[in-house]
C-alpha cells in the first residue's frame, strides 16, 4: 500500500530446512509477546519507492532517527513496541559493503534505548523490496536487476549478527514488497531467513507478503499467486516466524486519501488473514494502519483494534502509522506525534487498547 511517510522532508542443510511455517506452534496468548505501539518514522524520509528522492542523503538534513524523548512519550502511554523504518541504502551505501558507521550508530542507539525501557524494536528496511542503484529502483532478484537475493541475504546476515543477542529486537524483513511475483518475493524472503538463522539468531522474524502486504488482499490473486498460498512454503529451522500485514481504511486501502470510506468493514478487511493464521497455526502482526480525525475513522480504528484484541491467539500486536520527530505540527492528519505536548485525538482511541 502506498503511503505518505516518505513525502515529508525531506545457507542451510537439508535437515535445517525441513520445517515449514505450517508446522510452527503458536504460543498461548499469555506466553507470547504483545507488541503494541507505533512506527517512529524519520530514517525513511526523503526518498520514495522509485528512488524519487535522495536515497542516501545527509543525516539531520534529509532524514533523522527517533529520539529518546519520543520513546519516553510512547512508553508512558504503555506502548511496548516500536517499528523503526530506515532505508537500506543509508545503512549499506554500497551493496555488500560495510555498514555506514553514522547510520549504524544511530540505529544501535535508538534500539538500545528502546530495549533499556523494556520495549521491543521492529527493524524495518523501508524499501519495498528494492534498492536504489544510480537513482534507479532495482527489485531484489528481478531478472536483469543488479540487486540479488544473495545480497539481500548478506545484508540481513550482517544486521542480525549485530542485534541477535538482544531478545527485544524483531527482524521485519522488508516494508511492502510490490511490483513483483509473489514467488520471487517468497524466494527473497527465504534467502534472508536462511542467512539470519545461519548466524545463530533466534529472534522473531516478521515476513510481509507481496502487493503491499495488504490484509484485505492476502488470499486474493489479482497480483498473481496469493500470499496465502505462496507464503506457506517458507521454512524456518527455529520456527519463529510471524507474518506482517498492513491495512488502511480508505476505498483503495492505500492510506493516502485522508478519509475512511472502505467498502468493507475493518473486521472484514482482517478476517481472511486471521482465518488463514488460525488454519495454519501461524502468527500475525498489523505493521501499519491509521485513521484520520473524524468519527468514521474513529469507528474503523476501534473495530480493527477490538477484532485483533479478540483474536490474540494468532495476533501478536500492531504498530500505528505513525509517529516520529519530523512530522511537524500538522494537526489534521493521521500522525499521532504530539503537537506542543498535546496528544492527538487518535491517541485516546489507542490508549483504550494499551491498558
Amino acid at each position: 500500500m502506498k503511503r505518505f511517510g516518505w513525502m515529508f522532508l525531506g545457507f542451510c542443510s537439508l535437515m535445517a530446512c525441513n520445517l515449514t511455517t505450517a508446522e510452527i506452534t503458536v504460543p498461548n496468548s499469555s506466553a507470547k509477546p504483545w507488541l503494541v505501539g507505533v512506527s517512529l518514522a524519520g530514517a525513511d524520509f526523503g526518498v520514495g519507492i522509485e528512488c524519487d528522492g535522495n536515497a542516501i542523503g545527509t543525516l539531520g538534513k534529509d532524514y533523522t532517527y527517533p529520539t529518546h524523548s519520543e520513546v519516553d512519550y510512547y512508553v508512558a502511554k504503555k506502548m511496548t513496541a516500536f517499528r523503526i523504518p530506515f532505508r537500506w541504502e543509508r545503512l549499506e551505501p554500497q551493496l555488500g559493503g560495510a555498514f555506514d558507521a553514522t547510520n549504524l550508530n544511530a540505529l544501535k542507539d535508538i534500539v538500545g534505548y528502546i530495549s533499556s525501557k523494556g520495549a521491543t524494536s521492529v527493524l524495518d528496511p523501508h524499501n519495498y523490496a528494492r534498492y536504489c542503484v544510480s537513482g534507479k529502483a532495482q527489485i531484489i532478484g528481478d531478472q536483469g536487476a543488479s540487486v540479488t537475493a544473495a545480497q539481500f541475504a548478506q545484508f540481513w546476515s550482517k544486521l542480525s549478527v549485530i542485534f541477535k543477542d538482544d531478545s527485544k529486537v524483531v527482524f521485519g524483513l522488508m516494508n511492502e514488497p510490490e511490483g513483483m511475483s509473489t514467488e520471487l518475493w517468497r524466494d527473497d524472503a527465504q534467502a534472508a531467513i536462511t542467512a539470519i538463522r545461519a548466524t545463530g539468531a533466534k529472534n522473531l522474524i516478521l515476513v510481509p507478503g507481496n502487493a503491499w502486504t495488504g490484509a484485505w488482499s492476502w488470499t486474493a490473486n489479482f497480483y498473481g499467486s496469493s500470499n496465502a498460498k505462496t507464503m506457506l512454503s517458507l521454512t524456518d529451522p527455529v520456527g519463529n516466524l510471524g507474518f506482517e500485514v498492513h491495512q488502511y481504511f480508505d476505498q483503495y486501502h492505500s492510506g493516502t486519501k485522508g478519509v475512511c470510506d472502505s467498502p468493507i468493514t475493518a473486521q472484514q478487511s482482517l478476517e481472511d488473514f486471521t482465518n488463514w493464521l488460525k488454519t495454519n497455526k501461524l502468527r500475525g502482526y498489523l505493521g501499519e494502519f491509521a485513521g484520520w480525525q473524524n468519527a468514521t475513522c474513529d469507528q474503523f480504528l476501534n473495530d480493527a483494534l477490538t477484532y485483533i484484541q479478540a483474536n490474540r491467539d494468532v495476533w501478536i500486536g500492531w504498530a500505528y502509522w505513525a509517529g516520529g520527530p519530523w512530522w511537524g505540527n500538522d494537526i489534521v492528519t493521521s500522525i499521532i506525534e504530539p503537537v506542543n505536548g498535546a496528544d492527538k485525538p487518535q491517541m485516546k482511541i489507542l490508549e483504550n487498547y494499551l491498558k
